[in-house]
């Protein structure tokens, strides 16, 4: 029976660790996933504003679609800032691609970030904006433990009219093969059911991992615009969910994709409405190949198409515990 890993976090899949850095006056902060080594990845965009970096260099058609480290961060555009620092400290760490002799390594680290900058925190930064600073302690500072909640790139996220944050979760499958995510849950549709105290994620919660709590009675989903979504009170603003899920699995490029895609799904579950005008939705997809897969093509299928749907679940949970763990900061759950 599919289980968390012992962490529960992204970093249960091995070679993977996460880094926060936050900036608590600016109410904003940076999450980096760095990499043990360059690892095949890909992204898919579902939102409709989405501010993001170095995600063309993922598409399979083109050269490298690989990556050293993912970047997420507040600031919306300005938020993009926080790859220069982690590029510059992977480079120093001689992390990246060597394209001729006695030149810099050049590390791939796709970016994306989401809004923030309505939120209160003093964005006065003048001609430099703290992110390069936040990227790269945030890369700094990677281990395999890490906080949830209002922390790195959650700090400044709201979900619907609610505290977002950051989320991370995990499932080990049966075959043996890790599948996990992270997300900074930033949307303007909302994760609660009408009742305003259940995720819409709960029948993927194992355990009690974001709280236990079930809907008392069937309740009424008919409204596809929900009362806790921001954009319910016509003061729609752009938001964005970022995520990157992450497999043992030994994928391709064109598997990993598939992967993001049906990720998005987990995006679906836990937040509405989702993928909307206003969020930049993105998923990034990183495989670690630890965990042979098949050649079988049949077979393999199968087990890509079983990743996709165990990156969907994890998203969703993860989702509901980054908002879970932010619930008790900047005035918790909502009124109802």
């Amino acid at each position: 029976m599919p289980k968390p890993g012992p962490r529960n976090l992204i970093t249960d899949v091995a070679g993977l660790r996460v880094g926060n850095a936050t900036d608590e006056s600016v109410r904003s902060g940076v999450t980096v996933l760095r990499c043990a080594e360059s690892f095949v990845a890909a992204v898919d965009i579902r939102g409709g504003a989405p501010a993001t970096r170095e995600t063309d260099v993922l598409d399979t058609a083109n050269l490298v679609g690989r990556a050293d480290a993912f970047v997420l961060a507040g600031g919306s555009v300005f938020g993009l800032a926080a790859a220069d620092g982690v590029t510059q400290a992977l480079s120093s760490a001689n992390v990246g691609l060597r394209l001729a002799p006695n030149t810099p390594a050049v590390p791939i680290a796709p970016a994306a970030a989401l809004y923030d900058l309505a939120n209160g925190g003093d964005k006065n930064w003048g001609d430099n904006t703290p992110y390069a600073r936040l990227g790269a302690a945030a890369c700094e500072n990677a281990g395999e433990e890490f906080e949830l909640g209002a922390v790195g790139a959650g700090r400044g996220a709201m979900a619907g009219r609610v505290k977002g944050g950051l989320g991370s979760a995990s499932l080990t499958l049966d075959d043996g093969v890790t599948v996990a995510a992270l997300v900074a849950a930033n949307p303007i549709g909302s994760p609660y059911l009408p009742d305003g105290e259940t995720y819409y994620a709960w029948p993927w919660e194992i355990g009690a991992e974001f709280g236990g709590r079930k809907p008392p009675a069937a309740g009424d989903v008919a409204d596809p615009i929900p009362p806790l979504a921001r954009i319910s009170g016509l003061e729609p603003r752009t938001n964005t969910t970022l995520a990157i899920v992450a497999t043992s699995a030994d994928l391709t490029g064109v598997e990993a994709k598939r992967v993001a895609i049906m990720a998005h799904d987990g995006i679906a579950r836990a937040i509405r409405p989702a993928h909307t005008l206003f969020d930049g939705d993105v998923v990034f997809s990183v495989a670690t190949a630890a965990t042979p897969v098949t050649s079988d093509e049949r077979a393999r299928a199968l087990t890509v198409t079983t990743i996709g749907a165990a990156a969907a679940d994890c998203l969703a949970r993860a989702i509901a515990r980054g908002v879970y763990h932010a619930a008790d900061e900047d005035g918790g759950r909502p009124d109802t």
